[in-house]
C-alpha cells in the first residue's frame, strides 16, 4: 500500500489553530484518505463539522497508509510529545487483520498505544474494525473482540465499527478502501462517538 504521512491541521487559519486544542487522528489508509482527495476524507469532513458546531478543536491527521499496530506503537510517542493532543482517535488494526497477524500481537500493540497515551491525559476514542468473512469465523471473531476488550480495560470510549453503514458500492475498485462517497458516513460514525469527549 502507498504510505503517505498526513500531519495537517485541516482547513483552519493560523489564529484559530493557535486557540484550538488538537485532536490527533492516528490511523492507517482508512483515515489517511487513500485514493481520494484529502479534502474529501473523513478527518477533513470532521473538521468542517467541528467548525460548524463551534467546537474549539483542530484535526491533526497523523494517519499513514499501510500502517500496522506495531508501526503505531513505535511512532505514537513522538506524536504525543509534538502535538500534546486533547483527544486521540486510534483507528489501527485493519492491516494487521488483513495480513493475518495474531490476535494476541494486535491486542498487545494496541494496548501499548493506549498505555502510552494515558500519562498525557488525552481523551481517547478507539475505533473498532471488522474483517471480511473469508478470513474464517474463528479469526474474525477473535479480531473483532479485541476492541471492546481494550476499551473496557483502558477505560476509553469505543466506536464499535469505523465503517458502519458503508455499503459495497461505496468502496473503491480494490474493495478495501472506502470511496469519497463513503466519507460523510464514516465522519458521522466518528462524530457520534466523539461528541461526549468534546465537552
Amino acid at each position: 500500500m502507498k504510505r503517505a504521512l498526513l500531519l495537517t491541521a485541516l482547513c483552519l487559519p493560523a489564529a484559530v489553530q493557535a486557540a484550538s486544542a488538537p485532536i490527533l487522528v492516528f490511523g492507517d489508509s482508512l483515515s489517511a484518505g487513500y485514493g481520494i482527495d484529502t479534502q474529501d476524507s473523513w478527518p477533513s469532513l470532521l473538521q468542517q463539522e467541528l467548525d460548524r458546531n463551534h467546537y474549539p478543536f483542530r484535526i491533526v491527521n497523523a494517519s499513514i497508509s499501510g500502517d500496522t499496530t506495531l508501526g503505531g506503537r513505535q511512532r505514537i510517542g513522538k506524536l504525543l510529545e509534538q502535538y500534546k493532543p486533547a483527544i486521540v482517535i486510534v483507528a489501527l488494526g485493519a492491516n494487521d487483520g488483513l495480513r493475518g497477524y495474531s490476535a494476541a500481537s494486535i491486542e498487545s500493540n494496541l494496548s501499548d498505544i493506549l498505555a502510552q497515551i494515558k500519562p498525557g491525559r488525552a481523551r481517547v476514542l478507539l475505533a473498532g474494525m471488522k474483517l471480511p468473512p473469508n478470513y474464517g469465523e474463528s479469526y474474525t471473531r477473535q479480531f473483532q473482540a479485541i476492541f471492546p476488550r481494550l476499551a473496557e480495560k483502558h477505560r476509553v470510549r469505543l466506536l464499535p465499527f469505523l465503517l458502519e453503514g458503508v455499503t459495497t458500492e461505496q468502496f473503491q475498485a480494490d474493495y478495501l478502501h472506502p470511496s469519497a462517497a463513503s466519507q460523510a458516513q464514516i465522519m458521522r460514525n466518528v462524530m457520534h462517538s466523539l461528541k461526549p469527549l468534546l465537552h
